[in-house]
């Protein structure tokens, strides 16, 4: 796995929750997904700035697609794929890396929450 396909995951989950909260009605919905997408994004920096401080440049970031349009669907599958490349994009033992990825689990859960049970 490819730190530039994780990166990439990640940019993809700020466009799509940056998309949905300008479409709802929700204000609970708009506000949790507006956290979301400002720390995802910051997150997905601070992993590619560490990565590459440890390993050299990561090259270009991969666009994704989006595999579902309901946004709690969609997160959960993203969340998914983290969870599964984490330990393929660093090893564990890189604790600095695994930091920043549990980092972006816990604001995925968190923003989970919210859309889940508050929105």
């Amino acid at each position: 796995m490819k730190p530039a396909d994780f990166v990439g995951t990640l940019f993809l989950a700020r466009d799509v929750a940056h998309s949905v909260h300008l479409s709802t009605r929700s204000f609970a919905k708009h506000s949790a997904l507006n956290t979301f997408y400002d720390e995802v994004v910051e997150l997905a920096d601070k992993f590619a700035e560490a990565y590459q401080g440890r390993h050299g440049l990561i090259g270009p970031i991969t666009m994704m697609s989006a595999k579902s349009s309901n946004i709690v669907e969609f997160l959960e599958e993203s969340l998914a794929d983290i969870e599964e490349m984490r330990y393929k994009v660093c090893e564990k033992s890189d604790t600095a890396l695994q930091n920043i990825i549990d980092e972006i689990v816990g604001l995925y859960l968190s923003t989970l929450y919210k859309l889940k049970f508050l929105a």
